[in-house]
């Protein structure tokens, strides 16, 4: 089960880590959570590589 019940789509991206990071991100900061929390996401989805960016993704919000 995600950290947050917030659905995000991230299929047709392309392949972009910038773009899904962000929409992530934005999805988070939608659904109320603290500049903290939305940076300790970003601090874990950009530590390694893109798979890693894609489970961490799917750790923190349902993805589509």
């Amino acid at each position: 089960m995600p950290k947050y019940d917030v659905k995000v789509q991230l299929s047709g991206e392309d392949g972009n880590a910038f773009a899904i990071l962000g929409r992530v991100q934005r999805a988070l900061k939608e659904a109320g959570a603290s500049k903290i929390e939305i940076d300790r996401f970003t601090s874990e989805a950009t530590a390694a590589g893109y798979d890693d960016l894609i489970r961490t993704c799917m750790a923190w919000v349902k993805v589509r």
